[in-house]
C-alpha cells in the first residue's frame, strides 16, 4: 500500500472546506472499497470503532472488509457537526441488513483529526444501532454516492 499522499481539502478548515471533507468521506464509505477508504487515512491511523481499536491502514482494510461482509446493502450519510483548525466532528446515520435480512439504522457522531496533508491520523466512532423494518427505510439510492437531490441527516429529521 502506498504511503500518505496529500488527500485536498486540508487543514486548516474552514465551514466550507470541512462541508467538502465530510462529503468526500461519505461518499468514500459509500464505495464499500477498503482498500480506497484506508487512502484517506495516514499509514499509522489510530481508530476507535464501537468495542474495536484498529491501528495503521492493514488493519483498517480487515476491519472495513469484515464490517461491509456484515453490513448488508449498508448506505450512509454524514453531516458535518463542527470543525476546528485541523479537527472535525460529524454526525452519521448508516442503513443496513443483515444475512437474515434484519435492517437496522446505526446512528452515531465521529471525532476526526488530520495531519497537514489532509489524511486523517484519528478517528473515534461512537455508534448505536435501532432495529428498523424494511418499510421505515429512507435510503434507498442505488448503491454506491448518495444522489446530490437525496434530503441530508437534518432533512431526514435523523
Amino acid at each position: 500500500m502506498t504511503t500518505n499522499t496529500a488527500r485536498p481539502p486540508v487543514p486548516p478548515f474552514t465551514r466550507e472546506t470541512a462541508i467538502a471533507k465530510v462529503r468526500l468521506a461519505e461518499d468514500g464509505w459509500n464505495s464499500r472499497d477498503p482498500e480506497r477508504v484506508a487512502l484517506a487515512y495516514t499509514v499509522d491511523t489510530q481508530w476507535r470503532n464501537r468495542s474495536e481499536f484498529p491501528r495503521g491502514r492493514v488493519e483498517v482494510i480487515a476491519f472495513l472488509t469484515r464490517k461491509w461482509s456484515r453490513e448488508c446493502d449498508y448506505r450512509l450519510i454524514k453531516e458535518l457537526w463542527t470543525f476546528a483548525d485541523d479537527r472535525i466532528a460529524v454526525r452519521f446515520a448508516y442503513e443496513w441488513h443483515d444475512a437474515a435480512g434484519l435492517w437496522f439504522r446505526s446512528y452515531g457522531n465521529e471525532n476526526w483529526e488530520f495531519d497537514a496533508d489532509g489524511l486523517m491520523r484519528k478517528r473515534y466512532a461512537s455508534i448505536n444501532d435501532l432495529a428498523i423494518v424494511e418499510s421505515e427505510r429512507l435510503f434507498r439510492w442505488p448503491q454506491g454516492r448518495r444522489p446530490d437531490d437525496h434530503p441530508g441527516l437534518s432533512e431526514l429529521g435523523l
